[in-house]
């Protein structure tokens, strides 16, 4: 069976010719689908829906025998911390059942085996041979990042996960879903008994609150920032270590229970993050001194405060992040900002073709929270890569009218990341934020081969020699 979608740029029922070639006996798609079937592949027999995409995801459940209910399962959602929660759950569910699958942003993983993402949330089809795979292969669990366009695009659908996350609401993908309160309701409706068995929701923000009092599914909230919103689980004691850079905490539960917790990364967002997947995790039957050990060592996360050096008297502290918004931003320099005993550099740009309204917002937050600004190209897409930095200066300007201590990389992305490491002395942090684990950078309609952190790593062997 073809399925011919109607896309935002093109309608999917234009291959339909080529599918019937390939060996495809049946079509679904729309009407508008249907007449283009029956203009160029006559004669296939065609299944009319108004919503095709709406029906993917359980017919894609039904070819593959519904394999989510063979595996303990997990869909994380949020702004900022999907893939973070998703890897700190892999290592808590691979230690339970004694494997994962993992599909989001970084990659689709089952097993030994693992391709580069192409997007946070695949197609359903794709998804549920995964999970058919994990079956197969005896795997136990799989760790979901559901992204806001994914569950309004129904390729969630088909899937009734054990435990729903979610981790914050912060401005992004406005150009998507136009406004905060529509944003919101994208990702609420992965907390309903269509989508998940039960929930748990952070509640430092209000969009976090507001999605817990409205879910109709059961809901545990968990705060991880000082303040008084009610939750079921809360946490104390967060202490970063200067030495390893890990943030230890106490995650204490509904019952007077008290978990002693290691996360391997700096800042309270990173407990943030720690805390959701701990709960997520007990939710999912998983003992909580089994979670947390496991935690402990969920370290390396590509491209999520993922350290390519550490300090160590001779070499500064580099780090490759992924904080793309103006929210992300100011929480990834606030979490290395206790562990920086010098300067902290950024470098950063920001998106072409995406939300202009942040790339002065991400100016404003690195000039106010960092020593050194070296503002360079993220993905310019099809955007002039100079009118995107003006705007980014625009911001930092705000702060810092003459721009002391901020440079401008007008050549090339790894040229501005070598600068960074350049300037990093033994007590100083540079954290190169914006594209973390992504491998490719977008320019002018070219897919240009390239990441951060071997560009990094390279630059830190040339500065201070190997480990």
């Amino acid at each position: 069976l073809f399925v011919g979608l109607p896309g935002f740029t093109a309608h999917g029922a234009r291959f339909a010719a080529e599918a019937v070639a390939s060996g495809a006996v049946a079509i679904l798609t729309d009407a508008d689908g249907a007449q283009i079937v029956h203009e160029t592949a006559p004669g296939t027999p065609v299944l009319v829906h108004d919503d095709p995409r709406a029906v993917v995801g359980p017919l894609s459940a039904e070819v593959y025998h519904h394999p989510a209910r063979g595996l303990v399962t997990t869909a994380v959602t949020g702004t900022n911390g999907k893939t973070t929660t998703a890897y700190f759950l892999d290592a808590i569910l691979s230690a339970h059942v004694g494997g994962c699958m993992v599909a989001g942003t970084v990659e689709l993983r089952v097993g030994e085996r693992s391709v580069e993402s192409p997007r946070t949330t695949v197609e359903a089809p794709v998804l549920q041979r995964m999970m058919a795979l994990a079956v197969e292969d005896k795997v136990g669990a799989a760790s979901l990042e559901a992204s806001s366009h994914a569950i309004v695009l129904h390729r969630l659908d088909g899937i009734v996960v054990d435990v729903a996350g979610f981790t914050n609401l912060q401005r992004d993908h406005l150009d998507f879903h136009k406004t905060m309160e529509g944003y919101l309701e994208a990702k609420a409706q992965l907390f309903t008994p269509e989508h998940a068995r039960r929930g748990v929701v952070c509640v430092d923000d209000r969009w976090g609150a507001a999605l817990a009092d409205e879910a109709p599914i059961e809901i545990d909230r968990v705060r991880a920032y000082p303040g008084d919103t009610p939750a079921d689980w809360w946490v104390s004691d967060a202490a970063v270590s200067l030495t390893d850079s890990a943030t230890t905490f106490t995650l204490h539960g509904p019952d007077g229970e008290k978990i002693e917790a290691s996360c391997p990364l700096p800042g309270l967002v990173n407990v943030q993050n720690a805390a959701l997947a701990l709960v997520m995790a007990i939710r999912a039957g998983v003992p909580a001194a089994t979670a947390a050990a496991a935690l402990a060592g969920a370290h390396n996360i590509p491209g999520r405060m993922q350290r390519i050096s550490q300090r160590d008297g001779r070499r500064g502290l580099c780090i490759v992040d992924f904080a793309h918004t103006p929210d992300a931003m100011e929480l990834a320099l606030k979490a290395v900002r206790p562990i920086t005993p010098g300067r902290l550099i950024v470098v950063f740009g920001s998106d072409g073709d995406r939300d202009q309204g942040k790339r002065p917002m991400l100016g404003e937050v690195c000039a106010r929270l960092a020593d050194v600004l070296v503002v360079t190209d993220e993905n310019p897409r099809s955007e002039d890569p100079q009118l995107i930095r003006n705007a980014i200066l625009e911001g930092v300007r705000g702060v810092r009218p003459d721009l002391t201590d901020v440079e401008e990389i007008t050549t090339w992305r790894g040229d501005a990341v070598r600068r960074g490491v350049e300037l990093c002395g033994p007590d100083d942090t540079v954290i190169v934020t914006g594209k973390g684990h992504e491998p490719f950078l977008e320019m002018a309609g070219e897919f240009i081969r390239y990441n951060d952190a071997p560009v990094m790593a390279e630059a830190v062997e040339e500065k201070w020699g190997r480990a």
